[in-house]
């Protein structure tokens, strides 16, 4: 299997026969969208909510709310149909300690990728967010399965 690997502020496309990879989400969120009859997977890694407070926002991969349109788009140029489209969400750790949810970017994080998947209809089938410990993912082209790998707990297979 062909392994691709989405790096921090990326998005990237997968299809049968090829597995999407990314490390160490911590505060992060993976959106993974899937289109169970092409076939095509889809991954973003997202390290903000939000892209209106942003100085650079040349790369809209970095921001829960242009990167899963971005991401959206991308999918539909290859094939993928957005009524068919699927999420699976993992990260959004809290890393550090707080002194209010306001400041727990990964909290933040999860609750603008809801929001934006939400509005643009796509539904969340499976998600593994939250707590205080990063994660690793791996989505599958071929069937839509995402694996979630921690430290110090099993692989969680949603």
């Amino acid at each position: 299997m062909e392994k691709v690997v989405v790096g921090i502020g990326e998005g990237k496309i997968a299809r049968e026969g090829q597995v999407l990879i990314s490390y160490a989400l911590g505060s992060c969120v993976g959106i993974c969208l899937y289109d169970r009859i092409s076939k095509i997977a889809g991954m973003a890694h997202i390290i903000l909510p939000e892209s209106n407070s942003a100085v650079h926002k040349s790369n809209p991969y970095k921001f829960a709310d242009e990167g899963i349109r971005a991401l959206i788009n991308e999918m539909e140029k290859q094939g993928a149909l957005r009524r068919r489209l699927t999420a699976k969400i993992a990260g959004g750790a809290k890393m550090f300690s707080t002194k209010g949810v306001q400041w727990e970017i990964g909290y933040v994080n999860v609750e603008t990728v809801k929001k934006v998947l939400l509005q643009e209809r796509v539904p969340i089938l499976a998600e593994d967010t939250g707590k205080n410990y990063g994660r690793t993912i791996q989505f599958y082209a071929h069937n839509g399965k995402l694996e979630v790998r921690t430290v110090r707990h099993e692989v969680v297979e949603l």
